[in-house]
C-alpha cells in the first residue's frame, strides 16, 4: 500500500513544503483534481482553459506550499487558488471574442436528449460574472455548504447568499424562466464531498455582491 495514501491532506503538503517531498504533493493533487477540474470546467466552461487554469493554480500551491498557515482546512486553500487561477484567465479574455458555446466538447457526457439544454444553461453561466457565477457553480452544481463557499471565495456568508440570489434570478431571465430549461443542476461529487470546516477561517473583507 502507498504509504502516502493515508496521509491527511496537512501531513502531505507539510512534507513536500519541508522536506521537499515531491511525490507528496502529487498524492495531495491525485487526491483533489476531479474536484478541482469540475470547478475550473463549470467556471471557464472551456476544457482547455479549464485545464490550463488547473495548472496553473497547481504551479502555485506547488510554489507557494510554505506559505499555509493552517488556518483553513487544505483543499479550501487549494480551491481559493483554482478559483483565483480561473479569474485570471476570466480577465484577460474579457477583450476577446468568446468561443461559441455550441462548438465546446461535451466534458461531462450528457446524453444527446439533454444537450440543447445543457448547452443553454451553460451559455447563460458564461453570461454572468465571475463572483455570480463562483457561487452559482459551488453551491447548486457542486452542492458545498455557504459557510464553505463563502471561506473558498473569502467573503462573508452573506455576500453569498446575496450574490447566490441575484445569480439565481440573472440565470431565470437569461433561460427564459418558461420552465422548460433546467436549473444548474448538481452534479454528483468525484471527490471528497465538503471542504471541510474552517473553524479558524478568517474570512475577507469585501461585504457587497
Amino acid at each position: 500500500m502507498n504509504e502516502l495514501a493515508g496521509l491527511p491532506d496537512p501531513d502531505l503538503l507539510r512534507r513536500h513544503a519541508t522536506g521537499g517531498d515531491r511525490e507528496a504533493f502529487g498524492e495531495l493533487f491525485r487526491r483533489h483534481r476531479d474536484r478541482l477540474w469540475a470547478v475550473a470546467l463549470r467556471t471557464l466552461s472551456d476544457p482547455e482553459e479549464a485545464a490550463d487554469a488547473v495548472q496553473d493554480a497547481m504551479i502555485n500551491a506547488y510554489r507557494s506550499a510554505a506559505k499555509f498557515r493552517g488556518d483553513s482546512a487544505v483543499t479550501t486553500w487549494l480551491h481559493r487558488i483554482v478559483v483565483n487561477a480561473c479569474l485570471d484567465r476570466i480577465r484577460r479574455k474579457q477583450a476577446r471574442p468568446a468561443v461559441p458555446m455550441d462548438q465546446l466538447p461535451e466534458p461531462n457526457r450528457e446524453p444527446p436528449s439533454d444537450r440543447a439544454a445543457v448547452l443553454a444553461v451553460r451559455d447563460a453561466l458564461a453570461q454572468l460574472s465571475f463572483e455570480h457565477r463562483a457561487v452559482v457553480v459551488y453551491i447548486d452544481m457542486l452542492g458545498y455548504p455557504v459557510a464553505d463557499v463563502a471561506a473558498i471565495l473569502e467573503v462573508p456568508p452573506g455576500t453569498v447568499k446575496s450574490r447566490a440570489s441575484r445569480a439565481r434570478a440573472q440565470l431565470a431571465v437569461l433561460l427564459g424562466d418558461d420552465g422548460n430549461q433546467p436549473a444548474p443542476g448538481r452534479v454528483e461529487p468525484t471527490g471528497p464531498r465538503e471542504p471541510g470546516r474552517h473553524s479558524g477561517h478568517r474570512a475577507g473583507k469585501e461585504g457587497t455582491s
